[in-house]
């Protein structure tokens, strides 16, 4: 079954190029050029991914996000002309799954759509026990982590981090986010040691950490667990 993707954009120009993008990947699509008329469509339709302006004529896109994700968790990809490290931040902690900055290319969205709707096929398994994913195995159940079969020793903070990246595999993760996830409110801005922490984690889990290839860096804004390629 063809997924269906709405096009929340007020630019005429850019909905057709996303549209013609989504075209030969054989997906469907509707379009909004308002936040009222893609509320029309959100509550209507059984839409697989939404892809969303920021700027639009009569709200703010976060407004969307944050109401959608009162009622729903479908995939939700900014694609804004807004370019800065905080509009990143608050799109993503309002609940978008990732961040796409105009320009881009048809490739680099067609690539990021790939990744979310991976990710929404596995969101029923998020809870799951065992995660299997090139050559790492990470078992919630009995806080273990094994790569090539070999088992790695992660200390508890290190895995409660893991955890929580794996469980969002494809998603965007801010800095906050982790944060609050693993330590609380409290440390919810301290940066400096998430980093050490993921220098760690890298250096156990990747082949070469200087170029990783499960958790990459959002620069800026977090951290992204690749998971299956």
């Amino acid at each position: 079954m063809s997924k269906l993707f709405l096009i929340i954009e007020d630019d005429k120009q850019i909905r057709s190029f996303i549209g013609f993008s989504l075209k030969t990947q054989n997906y469907e699509y509707m379009e909004a050029s308002s936040g009222k008329e893609a509320f029309n469509i959100i509550k209507t339709n059984n839409l697989d991914v939404i892809l969303l302006d920021l700027g639009l004529p009569d709200m703010d896109g976060l407004h969307i996000i944050k109401q959608v994700r009162q009622f729903s968790q479908i995939p939700i990809i900014v694609v804004s002309g807004r370019d800065q490290d905080k509009e990143k931040i608050d799109a993503l902690d309002s609940g978008a799954d990732d961040y796409i900055t105009k320009p881009f290319s048809v490739n680099e969205l067609l690539a990021r759509i790939r990744v979310i709707l991976r990710h929404s096929e596995k969101e029923l398994n998020n809870n799951k026990m065992l995660h299997k994913t090139g050559d790492l195995e990470i078992n919630i159940t009995n806080h273990t982590v094994f790569k090539n079969g070999i088992e790695i020793h992660l200390t508890p903070m290190e895995f409660e981090i893991i955890k929580v990246l794996v469980n969002n595999s494809g998603k965007v993760l801010t800095h906050s986010y982790i944060l609050k996830q693993v330590w609380g409110s409290y440390l919810e801005s301290d940066t400096q040691s998430l980093r050490v922490f993921m220098a760690n984690i890298r250096r156990k889990i990747e082949n070469d950490p200087t170029n990783p290839k499960y958790i990459m860096t959002e620069v800026g804004v977090g951290y992204r667990f690749v998971g299956d390629q």
